[in-house]
């Protein structure tokens, strides 16, 4: 049975924070592989305006082309409506029964747990990983096994502002990301 680790976002734009954290929850956990999964329309984010999600999922598939554990799912990309996790683990498990799935959440997202579509049947499909966050508890009435890692403050958010300012992106954002980001002038570049 396959280990698979599951990391959700809008990746707007990805960055070496989803890589880091990625790379250290596939290593502490044991999983098998890390499948980045980008939403169409979070449902905790549908009055934001987005990217493109074509450039979303080709800056997504630069980003993680080097590392053999990392795949790109464009299960959600692929469907009309809110990206609700219960309902992209529903499919998962359908298409994929043999694997077994860690959600990896951040320790902001560990508190917003009760607010989840479908919360009390999610947690019986899936195993929930919290990564700590800084000024965020890692407590939940939710089973969510919890690791450590070291902080890397580095947000999509920031990245755009500091892309719209053209201010530095070295060592938060790979070269390749920041070179379609320049090419297909986004976050104002």
């Amino acid at each position: 049975m396959k280990k698979i680790g599951i990391l959700g976002g809008t990746f707007d734009p990805p960055h070496l924070g989803h890589l880091f954290i990625a790379n250290e929850v596939l290593h502490k956990m044991q999983l098998s592989e890390i499948w980045f999964i980008p939403n169409e329309v979070p449902p905790h984010k549908q009055a934001d305006n987005f990217t493109d999600s074509r450039h979303r999922l080709e800056m997504l598939k630069l980003a993680v082309k080097d590392c053999s554990a990392f795949r790109v799912n464009t299960i959600e990309l692929e469907r009309d409506g809110a990206s609700y996790t219960y309902d992209t683990l529903q499919l998962l498990h359908e298409e994929f029964p043999e694997h077994s799935f860690y959600f990896i959440i951040g320790a902001d997202m560990i508190e917003y747990l009760s607010k989840w579509h479908k919360i009390d049947k999610l947690v019986n499909m899936i195993t929930f990983i919290g990564v700590n966050r800084r000024g965020y508890e890692t407590k939940s009435p939710y089973p969510v096994t919890t690791i450590d890692i070291p902080l890397f403050e580095v947000s999509s958010t920031m990245l755009r502002e500091r892309l719209s300012k053209n201010e530095t992106t070295t060592y938060l954002l790979q070269e390749e990301v920041k070179r379609y980001i320049e090419e297909n002038h986004l976050y104002g570049t």
